[in-house]
């Protein structure tokens, strides 16, 4: 086993319902994962300051209460991390695949087996970055 795959990756959460939030966090958890919890674009903004460099991957909701959606959230993640990996997750049918690009979309409401799927994809990506 390589020694980067026995470093715990670490998750920026952001979602604004606060029980999908917290099933989310205890999900990841389980996975062995380390969750930050965001509940607004705001609040995600303020954990990337002060996490950002060992954030792994975001998991965003894009529809955000607030001036600052999902989108924004990715912009300025990918701006700290242009090759990690991005989930998004939305209710909309039909976005804009240019500010989804290299991302992951879950079409809400998502199975549960689906994250989960996901997250073990991502735990076996430490030492490696999408591009």
């Amino acid at each position: 086993m390589a020694a980067t795959s026995l470093r715990p990756t670490s998750v920026l959460v952001v979602e604004d319902n606060y029980l999908l939030l917290e099933l989310i966090v205890a999900l990841l958890a389980q996975e062995g994962l380390t969750a930050h919890a965001a509940s607004s674009g705001e609040a995600a903004l303020t954990l990337l300051r002060r996490h950002g460099p060992a954030v792994d991957w975001l998991f965003t909701d894009i529809v955000l209460p607030g001036l600052i959606d999902g989108w924004m959230v990715a912009e300025a993640y990918r701006a700290l991390h242009a090759t990690r990996p991005v989930v998004f997750a939305s209710t909309t049918v039909h976005l804009d695949p240019r500010r989804a690009r290299g991302g992951i979309v879950l079409q809400k409401p998502f199975a549960l087996d689906d994250l989960v799927g996901v997250a073990r994809m991502m735990r076996g990506e430490v030492g490696q970055r999408c591009a």
